[in-house]
């Protein structure tokens, strides 16, 4: 008996010098009194939940425990599912933006409001475990070691804009059957059968059309996003605010903003949990994006409306009060009083009435999403003074600036009937190959753009080629002929002065004459694996112009193509090295050699097309 006073004795005074020493035991979230266990919960348990209807302060509704269903939405995770009651949740039953409001029992917090049944006529509702939420954003905590990304293929056609298309990563949950086993006489009987589905969270699209949202709507609310037009209007850029007792209290709405400025794209939610300067909200994910980085800034409630298909809320962000750093399956996480690297973009419109106006505003910084919210503003720029579709020609010059490296060059010009999706797409192109290269060091400080539109379409084809001569000698110049055909079946002839290198050998020479995208398609380089951030970002410099015509002169030896360098008029020696049997792949062989290259100037007319011709080199 001495001997266990005595072991009490010694391990009461270790607890007092850690006290001492400042530092405070860890509790884990099921050990935490200020969390309803999950084993507790019971059928027919009662409790109340908050969230905000209106203005800034939450209000109070009643919640009915109807029972827990085991694994999911998936292994080793719970659902709780209740009925919720009360004169708002009657109104608008479970609507968008309610995804985190806080359900308690006993004055004991039980989780998250994240889940809903679509069409049901009640409003019935899925729980989040408030433990589950907390232990996926405390596995690690920081301490594993993060393995460096392996660099990723790619291709000319994306860096040009051709190939790419907005992708946001799939969601971690998009919707599961309610096929648990219950007891007999289970209050979830009726429910047996449903699709149980995460709450759509709304994204307020302030500044942006209905006719840009027509582009994109299909795809965000295939990601469990429900956009929201005409609600709001700019957000003004502010620095971060200082927290204090009463920011993002639970049962408050939060904003996660994506863009910011003259255009404002939010998405609301509400405030689980706060921890101090740790924020836990939604209750499931917002876009699955993992590591993050965006604006965490309050919210306010304009009103919710109430819609037979999905009740939504319409929220104003308000000031930034911290960063979003995590978006993983049990909701988002965030810390107050840190400030996140966003992306300042800056766009001159010329428009064809002889109009210019400056749109300025800034984009969270995400492989995913950067790319398509600049291809969302910059299609709503031209748009929004300028025809979508029909004949127009749109050129756009600027800058992207990427820390420690040149400028990437913005120089492209359209002349299409969907001119203004091809020029948005060709920024959003470079900028998602940067973000998605694999490569740790990518930092975007900015983009510069100056966009210039008509309603005219300068296009024409060319048709064909021909030379002053079919002989030539070395170091002599020849004129190519080239025949270009407008739209309106005007025919006009580009002169072009070549001349033949010093150097080259006597031989059959062949003459390429075409825009850059033909081109680049005929290259042999298609996709390449770039070694460093400097290589592709002077890959991305190097792609042609498609509103262009390049001449390119080809000897009949063979070469061969290395990462996105060209070897021209190889020794046998190295092409045998090459063709080895001791190794193969790493290369491609090429019939051709290339041994002179020129971009033309930019025409009036925006020129497609491709010729071919050969001429003989003499002594």
């Amino acid at each position: 008996m001495k001997r266990f006073v005595l072991i009490l004795a010694i391990a009461i005074s270790f607890l007092a010098l850690g006290s001492a020493n400042g530092q405070k035991l860890v509790k884990t979230p099921a050990a935490d009194p200020r969390f309803f266990p999950l084993e507790e919960l019971r059928p027919g348990m009662k409790g109340i939940a908050r969230t905000v209807f209106a203005g800034s302060e939450p209000q109070e509704f009643g919640v009915e425990i109807l029972g827990v269903l085991p694994g999911f939405p998936g292994p080793h995770q719970s659902g709780i599912i209740a009925r919720l009651s009360g004169n708002n949740v009657d109104r608008t039953s479970v609507f968008a933006g309610m995804s985190g409001s806080p359900v308690y029992i006993d004055g004991r917090l039980v989780g998250a409001i994240a889940f809903s049944f679509p069409f049901s006529k009640e409003p019935i509702a899925g729980i989040t475990p408030i433990k589950e939420m907390i232990e996926i954003f405390e596995k690690g905590n920081g301490s594993e070691t993060q393995k460096a990304r392996e660099p990723r293929a790619v291709s000319f056609a994306q860096l040009a804009g051709t190939e790419w298309k907005p992708m946001l990563p799939r969601p971690v949950i998009s919707g599961a059957p309610l096929i648990a086993s219950v007891a007999s006489g289970s209050p979830l009987i009726p429910l047996l059968g449903q699709q149980m589905m995460p709450i759509a969270t709304p994204v307020v699209f302030g500044g942006i059309s209905q006719e840009t949202l027509s582009q994109f709507s299909a795809q965000l609310i295939a990601n469990g996003l429900l956009p929201v037009a005409g609600a709001g209007g700019a957000a003004a850029i502010t620095s971060l605010a200082p927290a204090t007792e009463k920011t993002l209290l639970p049962g408050t709405s939060i904003s996660v903003q994506l863009v910011r400025g003259d255009y404002s794209l939010a998405a609301s939610g509400t405030v689980t949990f706060r921890d101090g300067d740790r924020i836990y909200a939604f209750g499931h994910p917002f876009l699955s994006l993992g590591a993050s980085d965006m604006p965490m800034t309050e919210a306010s409630v304009v009103t919710v409306i109430p819609n037979v298909n999905n009740s939504f809320k319409l929220a104003v962000p308000g000031q930034m009060v911290g960063s979003i750093s995590q978006d993983r399956a049990t909701g988002v996480f965030g810390n107050l009083g840190v400030a996140p690297k966003m992306i300042p973009v800056k766009i001159t419109l010329h428009t064809s009435r002889d109009r210019t106006e400056t749109f300025s505003y800034e984009v969270a910084n995400d492989s995913f999403l950067t790319p398509l919210l600049l291809n969302i503003t910059l299609f709503n720029t031209i748009t929004s003074s300028e025809r979508a579709l029909g004949d127009a020609t749109i050129s756009i010059k600027g800058e992207i600036k990427v820390k420690g490296q040149d400028p990437i060059t913005v120089d492209r010009r359209f002349s299409a009937v969907n001119s203004a999706m091809m020029a948005a797409a060709s920024v959003a192109a470079p900028i998602s190959s940067l973000l998605g290269s694999g490569f740790d060091d990518v930092q975007l400080d900015g983009v510069t753009l100056d966009v210039t539109s008509t309603d005219t379409k300068y296009a024409a084809n060319l048709e064909r080629i021909s030379l002053d001569r079919t002989e030539v000698r070395r170091g002599e110049k020849v004129e190519i002929q080239a025949y270009v055909r407008t739209d309106s079946g005007k025919q006009f002839v580009q002169r072009i002065p070549i001349q033949i290198p010093a150097d080259l050998p006597t031989g059959q020479l062949l003459i390429f004459v075409g825009d850059g995208g033909a081109l680049q398609e005929g290259s042999s380089s298609k996709m390449f694996v770039p070694r460093d951030l400097g290589q592709l970002v002077t890959a991305i410099n190097k792609v042609k112009k498609s509103d262009r015509l390049y001449v390119k002169l080809f000897r009949l030896t063979p070469g061969a193509v290395i990462g996105t360098n060209e070897l021209p008029n190889l020794p046998p020696s190295m092409v045998a090295t090459l063709n080895s049997d001791r190794t193969s792949g790493g290369y491609i062989p090429t019939p051709l050699s290339p041994v002179f290259e020129m971009e033309l100037p930019a025409a009036d007319f925006v020129i497609s097309g491709q010729q071919l011709i050969g001429i003989d080199v003499v002594r």
